[in-house]
């Protein structure tokens, strides 16, 4: 028999009333652990090339990341409240779906977690301008694009995940983290992130779609028309294992192709941690209640492949 699962308690207004503890927790800080990984990731792909790393223009890098996927977090609270999903979720699983519950819970208000979310993006804004200076005025796009996929994930009028396309959304928008990551480093296009990014950006994905389970009731009663929402609870788990497994193929074939060397496969061990969240999911689909250990494995997964390739990449450069 499965033991019971033991959730964090949800934000309240009285063990939050330090602004900056309060501030900073409203941009979800443990899942911001995801975005190092990518960019950990872009900077090994780069180095693994020859390049001796630009430490001062790193740090800034990752800086800047971790306040775009904050920002993100933010904004994305901002807009479920709008639309409603938020408060109507009672099969959430905190911390890890239904929101950061600052506006439901009344930690704070839907304008300053507005403007909050706004003035995040703007000092990644400010701070991707002096960088591009430093690193080559192609990163205007690559930030560019990433900001905008991050606001039109979830604002209206374009509302992607609603119309079954924040799968795609999360894949581009970590991918262009890694590529980001390595311009910085590299000063100019390259292959290599693009490629082994990929299979990462692809398991960072499944984060979002395995989280969309426990949200399936009050996404549908909102109006938000994911895959999980337009399939039923079984079949929709099957698209869980189809991310999966173009993540792995997609390691395999940079082997097969000789774009990657041997010491990066190791990161196909990820796939194990993986494989046993999505058999849970696969027997839980429909019992919200009791897919945290899944959900939990799936983060664990994204977490050890980027791990795995970074080690792998810079193995093989010393080796």
């Amino acid at each position: 028999m499965n033991k019971p699962v033991s959730l964090p308690l949800e934000p309240s207004l009285d063990r939050l009333e330090n602004p900056f503890l309060r501030y900073l927790l409203a941009t979800r800080p443990a899942f911001l652990t995801i975005t190092l990984m990518g960019v950990l990731l872009g900077f090994a792909t780069a180095w693994h090339g020859g390049l001796d790393p630009d430490v001062p223009a790193a740090l800034v890098t990752l800086l800047l990341a971790l306040l775009a996927h904050a920002g993100v977090n933010v904004l994305n609270d901002y807009y479920d409240h709008l639309n409603g999903t938020d408060a109507l979720n009672i099969d959430r699983l905190f911390p890890f779906t239904g929101g950061s519950r600052f506006i439901q819970n009344g930690v704070l208000s839907p304008a300053r977690t507005l403007a909050f979310g706004l003035l995040l993006f703007m000092a990644v804004i400010l701070g991707g301008l002096w960088l591009m200076q430093h690193s080559g005025r192609d990163l205007f796009w690559i930030g560019l694009a990433g900001l905008f996929i991050g606001w039109a994930y979830s604002a209206p009028p374009l509302k992607l995940n609603s119309r079954g396309l924040g799968e795609l959304c999360v894949t581009l928008g970590f991918l262009l983290i890694v590529v980001g990551a390595d311009f910085v480093q590299r000063g100019q296009w390259d292959a290599a992130p693009w490629l082994m990014g990929l299979p990462y950006a692809l398991l960072v994905t499944n984060i979002l779609y395995i989280n969309q389970f426990p949200d399936r009731a009050a996404d549908l009663a909102a109006g938000k028309r994911h895959w999980v929402t337009r399939l039923d609870p079984a079949r929709a788990a099957w698209g869980y294992g189809l991310i999966l497994v173009l993540a792995l193929l997609g390691m395999v074939a940079l082997f097969l192709l000789e774009t990657v060397p041997a010491w990066p496969l190791l990161a196909l061990l990820a796939g194990l941690p993986a494989l046993k969240a999505f058999v849970h999911l696969r027997q839980h689909a429909s019992q919200p209640a009791r897919l945290a250990p899944a959900i939990r494995g799936t983060i664990g997964a994204a977490h050890l492949l980027a791990v795995l390739l970074v080690v792998g990449l810079l193995l093989d450069r010393w080796s």
